[in-house]
């Protein structure tokens, strides 16, 4: 996997995590640096465990469809990019939440940012069976989507702080729609090449 397919791949998967943080931005009356690295460092580290994760997972069968590697890759991305893409269409956050309800959103404590970063990175954990199946170098790929991650998360605390909810949606759409096209280069370089 060259690396600009590793960067639009990494872009696509930070993608929920960059939605999540643009809400924690809008939750925090104020945004510091720790306080947004504390929101990144959560959603990187995940986003950086979960490939390596799968792609522990993925090893095991590997030779098992070797055959069928693409296809599953393939198939994997799609599903995941059209989850994405299903849930950017979902309900907005009005906005108009109570000051009381806009503190509990802007909670950082560590049984809330870790089922958060968890549920972000569940997609990156697919990505890693995918990889166990591609040439790629799974620690580099997963400290690349970790960076990555932190950097937009770090961005996502500071624009929610600054707009709010308006581009929530538009990034997991993108973000859905890039793993898509990530997956259908896969399929095609394994069935033209």
């Amino acid at each position: 996997m060259d690396l600009f397919t590793l960067f639009v791949l990494a872009v696509g998967l930070s993608m929920d995590a960059f939605a999540v943080a643009i809400c924690k931005g809008l939750a925090m009356r104020k945004v510091t640096f720790g306080r947004a690295s504390v929101v990144g460092a959560w959603f990187g580290g995940f986003q950086a465990l979960m490939p390596v994760a799968g792609y522990f997972l993925g090893v095991q069968f590997k030779s098992v469809i070797n055959d069928y590697d693409h296809w599953i890759a393939f198939v994997l991305l799609a599903l995941i990019g059209a989850n994405m893409i299903r849930e950017s269409f979902g309900k907005e956050d009005e906005g108009g939440e109570s000051g009381k309800e806009r503190r509990k959103d802007a909670d950082l404590s560590f049984k809330t940012m870790s089922m958060l970063a968890v549920a972000t990175s569940i997609d990156a954990l697919a990505v890693g069976v995918s990889f166990a199946f591609l040439d790629v170098n799974i620690w580099a790929a997963a400290a690349f989507i970790g960076v990555t991650t932190f950097c937009f998360s770090l961005g996502g605390v500071k624009i929610g702080n600054m707009f709010g909810t308006r581009y929530k949606s538009k990034a997991e759409f993108a973000g859905g729609v890039i793993l898509i096209l990530i997956g259908v280069k896969v399929l095609l370089e394994h069935l033209l090449g």
